[in-house]
């Protein structure tokens, strides 16, 4: 009988699950339709506002790539422009490099050399002295001639040189034993100059100052010479009372002679000035002598004045008495004479 029951109760249960479960699972199947469809449309939002993000870093990506591609059609342009100006510049260095190498064979033979460093030696003494403080080709008694003097106090001695080929030599050596070779052969070039300026334009008989320049207008041989590896041919030059000078160290020597110059300008205005004022005081001194002896004739006449005015006083004083004396003595004689009716 329980057995029953239970069967009973199951069964009402199973029969009340089977109703109610449909329904439920339909409840279910709604909420869970209506969750989906909440889902989606956020997720159709989410995927919107991802689209328009999207779209809007696209376009900010656009515009930047757009920039990014017109400064690199500028700086394309632009360096194309200076690729344009490098070969233009490159063809000039190649003229330029032209013009040097036709310039160096045309100085390879010595006398053009010769001639090159004294038209460099005159532009630069035009461009730095005035006209009258140097001289070109300047002759002595002996008959040799420097390049150019400087006039200061006395003169002083110029004379180009531009020893070259040995120089080229020694530039172009590749090897230390062909170096040493040149420097030699260099070396003795130089020294044949030293002493030829030393011997032919050293004259402090014939109004030179004790030294000469020697003018080199390259500037590596200049510092060649000057910065070798002893020394040797500066201590030489300056043994022999030569200076070496380049371009640009003859420019600052060229500097101090202007003022040099300047100074004995001064000096010379200033002895024409005190002669000047010496002459001055030789004619005042003279004119002071003048200006005496006409105060003393002018004192002495105003003392002969004085003397003749009181003189003149006492000549009319005594002119009145002499008058007041005649009028006395005719009125006397007018009294005595008989009156014209006592007469008649």
């Amino acid at each position: 009988m329980l057995t029953v029951v239970l069967v009973l109760i199951v069964l009402a249960a199973l029969g009340a699950l089977a109703y109610w479960l449909p329904r439920a699972l339909g409840a279910m199947r709604i909420d869970a339709s209506a969750q989906l469809t909440e889902r989606n449309a956020e997720m159709e939002r989410r995927l919107q506002g991802l689209n328009e993000t999207i779209d809007r870093r696209l376009a900010q990506l656009d515009t930047k790539v757009d920039r990014r591609l017109e400064s690199a059609s500028k700086t394309t342009t632009q360096v194309h422009e200076r690729l344009v100006k490098l070969d233009e510049a490159n063809a000039q260095m190649l003229e330029r490099a032209k013009e040097l190498s036709r310039l160096e064979h045309a100085l390879r033979p010595p006398k053009a050399r010769g001639g090159f460093g004294e038209l460099l030696l005159e532009n630069l003494l035009r461009d730095r002295l005035p006209a009258h403080a140097y001289s070109l080709q300047y002759g002595f008694k002996g008959g040799e001639r420097v390049d150019a003097v400087i006039r200061v106090s006395q003169l002083v001695p110029i004379d180009a040189k531009f020893p070259l080929d040995n120089f080229a030599r020694l530039v172009e050596a590749q090897d230390t034993a062909e170096r040493e070779l040149h420097e030699k052969a260099f070396a003795r070039d130089v020294k044949g100059h030293i002493d030829s300026i030393a011997q032919k334009y050293i004259r402090p008989d014939e109004g030179t100052y004790e030294f000469a320049f020697m003018y080199l207008p390259s500037e590596a041989v200049y510092y060649e010479l000057a910065c070798g590896k002893t020394g040797e041919l500066l201590r030489y030059a300056h043994e022999r009372q030569i200076v070496p000078v380049s371009p640009s160290t003859f420019t600052a020597y060229l500097q101090m002679i202007v003022l040099g110059l300047k100074g004995l300008q001064i000096e010379q205005h200033a002895h024409e000035v005190m002669a000047y004022c010496a002459q001055l005081q030789k004619d005042f001194g003279r004119f002071k002598e003048d200006f005496d002896l006409v105060g003393t004739h002018l004192g002495r006449a105003q003392t002969k004045f004085v003397d003749a005015d009181k003189r003149l006083d006492k000549f009319e004083t005594k002119l009145e008495r002499a008058s007041d004396s005649e009028e006395v003595e005719a009125g006397d004689v007018v009294a005595e004479l008989p009156r014209a009716a006592d007469a008649a």
